[in-house]
């Protein structure tokens, strides 16, 4: 288990919104939220309009967001600041705890008009019931968890890696801030780490000797542990290759798969960005080129703790239309039928 992530500060690359343009979006979120009183956020028509609704971002956003979307960038991940997030009730510290999406309209409706510049608005059955904007908070009892309710760090890792319709972006829009100052977002970037990997390593990792587990909140039997089938780490193009890891859940199935694996968290602990998220900042990732993780930080309980929350989206829809169940939901995944257990290693 890491102790701790050393990083380069990633503020100062972000997109800042004035109070004008802050207002604008505030604005239209807020008449979106009118004219759809009552909906499900899988509304399709409330998702038509969120998208439409996207040219009140500022056109200097949006043509980062086109950019980001068609041409990425080495570190993977894209910083706006400024974004509204409205008037907000207590950081939720248990799951039926959750506020639902008209609750915090502003912050839910601004970050849904920013990943629709960049694919399709999708979440999954399995996870956050299915949420289209999760929350992000410390949950009571869930401390020690290598996931999003917990506040010890957490692993460097690409967004449900294992399943087979992983998010192509996600994005976390910060609502409240660590008061202490601990808790920062880490992102490494397969770009910027790729140069310092010998060819050796970038071909072990290409071959299909890894395996990574399942999140528990995918296995229906919580007293199973879940690996999917043998997969390559990188993929895709030589100069501009896809990656799927998770440091903490994957593992090589050979000697050289193990030595490469361990190479290339060696190369990403070298390259990372982070910063301690305020309101307003939205940190979007490529999830296909970035794995992303977070410090540790001491959560009070006390309705005032860190609160983010998370988006989903694909770049296309199509391929997974069959799988879709309400809305933008992806129908629950079998782990079994994707997977071996973790006997079988």
């Amino acid at each position: 288990m890491r102790k701790e992530f050393a990083y380069v500060d990633a503020r100062t690359d972000g997109l800042v919104l004035s109070e004008t343009e802050a207002g604008i979006l505030e604005a239209t979120a807020l008449k979106i939220a009118a004219d759809h009183a009552g909906c499900s956020l899988h509304s399709t028509d409330l998702l038509h309009s969120v998208e439409l609704a996207s040219a009140a971002l500022p056109g200097e956003v949006r043509r980062a967001l086109i950019a980001f979307r068609d041409q990425g960038n080495t570190g993977g991940a894209l910083l706006l600041r400024g974004l509204p997030v409205g008037t907000l009730p207590a950081t939720p510290d248990r799951p039926e705890a959750e506020p639902h999406w008209a609750d915090v309209p502003v912050a839910t409706l601004s970050q849904l008009m920013v990943m629709s510049v960049l694919g399709r608005s999708i979440s999954y059955s399995d996870e956050k019931n299915g949420n289209l904007v999760q929350d992000v908070s410390p949950k009571r009892g869930a401390e020690r968890r290598q996931e999003n309710g917990g506040s010890i760090l957490l692993e460097l890792h690409t967004e449900d890696g294992f399943h087979p319709a992983a998010p192509h972006f996600l994005s976390l829009i910060c609502l409240r801030g660590d008061r202490d100052g601990k808790a920062a977002t880490v992102t490494g970037g397969i770009g910027d780490a790729l140069p310092a990997l010998d060819a050796e390593t970038v071909a072990a990792l290409r071959r299909p000797e890894f395996r990574t587990r399942f999140s528990t909140s995918f296995v229906r039997d919580s007293g199973r542990e879940v690996m999917t089938p043998p997969m390559p780490v990188l993929s895709g193009p030589e100069s501009n290759p896809d990656l799927r890891v998770d440091f903490h859940g994957t593992v090589g199935t050979t000697p050289a798969a193990r030595a490469a694996l361990a190479r290339l968290e060696d190369a990403i602990l070298g390259s990372l960005k982070g910063l301690v998220l305020e309101p307003g900042e939205l940190i979007i990732l490529d999830n296909r080129r970035t794995v992303h993780g977070r410090t540790d930080f001491a959560p009070r309980y006390d309705g005032q703790d860190r609160w983010l929350r998370r988006s989903f989206a694909l770049a296309d829809l199509r391929p997974v239309w069959s799988e879709l169940g309400q809305g933008r939901s992806h129908n629950p995944v079998i782990a079994e039928q994707h997977a071996e257990l973790i006997a079988a290693i």
